[in-house]
């Protein structure tokens, strides 16, 4: 038996933010990240939507990127003292994957967070509270998905939680919140989503459900995330759309090692002084995923169908397939995102010589790879790779080096 699961309602286009003005409750708390929704005007106005709706409202801010299990207690731990029927996280993917996991410990104040990361093993929510998404980005499509990602620093490691229990009951995607975004992040959150979308066409657990969302969203991000990226506010808007079909794709299909890669490589050399941005890590990686995973000749087939799809041309289904790979890796160029591990900046521009130096990467490798084949995405990738077999495309992520195994 499948299944396919989404929130209960989705409203979307421009001034759909005031669609909190008919939410019925007693007490919403709002939790948002840094300062750009109270700059651009959008906390104070999701704040007044709510008491206008009659509700007492308290906000819980300064939400990081790349959110921590120690910011999730503190979430749990004023949620559980304030008692809201509403749960509003509002920004980019991390206050929002923040908040799912906050609902978590606020509904079972005894959970431990090794067991909010069993995959699929939540105990039932929603007997405290409801849940409502408003995405800022366009990329991680959190609104609409049973996933969020959360940051072990100790560890250096980031957990996926998974389970259609912290499925939002309600998105909102406005476009008017994406215009805030900077340049740069218009560039990784829109290969998040190609990667979002890709992974999910191919991916072990796809189906009839789950195809049409994740075809169309490649064809969409295809044609408008260069534009977006380059000012275009119509295209901006399209791709908060997009963005949303890929995860509502995504968060039924799974993904597959891209994500697992990413999880594992993101904080894990916070000691040299940045992260990989999940959204850079997943451009970067996923042309050699496709490279390993189109020895597969299911998934080569599927590549070749989105190649397809995107109108690259080739008379062969191996033609196909290295025709996507080129154009993902040419947009990959025009967004300025880099090709390889190797020549990724601290800022993460590409870069001659990046902050993470081949004998830290040598020697963090077998750990990196090991981590990644037990992530939560990797069950679903159509290829299942070895220890060996993940050690050596790790290296090709680095040193954008041939996938010839």
């Amino acid at each position: 038996m499948a299944r396919f699961t989404l929130p209960r309602d989705l409203y979307h286009g421009k001034g759909t933010l005031e669609t909190l003005k008919t939410f019925e409750g007693k007490r919403a708390m709002v939790c948002v990240g840094g300062s750009a929704m109270r700059k651009f005007g959008f906390l104070d106005r999701a704040v007044s939507y709510l008491k206008e709706a009659g509700m007492e409202v308290q906000v819980f801010d300064g939400i990081e990127p790349d959110p921590s299990v120690d910011t999730v207690m503190r979430g749990a731990e004023a949620m559980l003292k304030f008692q809201p029927d509403w749960i509003v996280a509002m920004g980019g993917g991390s206050p929002i994957d923040a908040a799912k996991a906050m609902w978590i410990k606020y509904e079972y104040p005894d959970i431990e967070f090794e067991d909010m990361i069993k995959v699929f093993g939540l105990p039932k929510l929603r007997k405290k509270a409801h849940f409502c998404a408003i995405p800022s980005t366009s990329g991680t499509a959190t609104e609409v998905t049973a996933f969020s990602v959360i940051t072990d620093y100790k560890k250096g490691i980031k957990y996926p939680l998974a389970d259609f229990e912290i499925t939002p009951d309600v998105a909102i995607v406005d476009p008017d919140l994406a215009e805030t975004m900077p340049k740069k992040l218009v560039a990784h959150t829109g290969m998040d989503a190609m990667t979002h979308a890709i992974e999910a066409y191919v991916s072990t657990a796809h189906c009839d459900y789950t195809d049409p969302l994740a075809i169309f969203a490649i064809k969409m991000i295809q044609k408008d995330l260069v534009s977006s990226y380059n000012g275009d506010m119509d295209k901006r808007a399209s791709m908060h759309n997009a963005q949303c079909l890929a995860g509502m794709s995504f968060s039924n299909a799974l993904l597959g090692i891209v994500h697992s890669m990413a999880h594992k490589t993101g904080a894990v050399f916070e000691d040299q002084g940045a992260h990989i941005i999940h959204g850079a890590a997943n451009a970067m990686y996923l042309p050699k995923v496709i490279a390993y995973n189109a020895k597969n000749p299911d998934a080569a087939a599927r590549y070749a169908e989105i190649a397809d799809y995107m109108g690259l041309g080739g008379a062969s289904v191996e033609e196909k397939v290295q025709l996507l790979i080129a154009h993902l890796r040419k947009m990959n160029d025009e967004l300025n995102i880099p090709q390889c591990i190797k020549h990724y900046g601290a800022d993460s521009y590409p870069t001659e010589q990046g902050f993470v130096s081949e004998e830290i990467f040598l020697q963090r490798l077998p750990e990196i790879a090991k981590n990644a084949i037990a992530d939560a995405c990797t069950g679903s990738n159509p290829r299942q790779p070895s220890q060996d077999e993940m050690e050596k495309l790790l290296k090709c992520c680095y040193y954008d080096t041939e996938v010839d195994f």
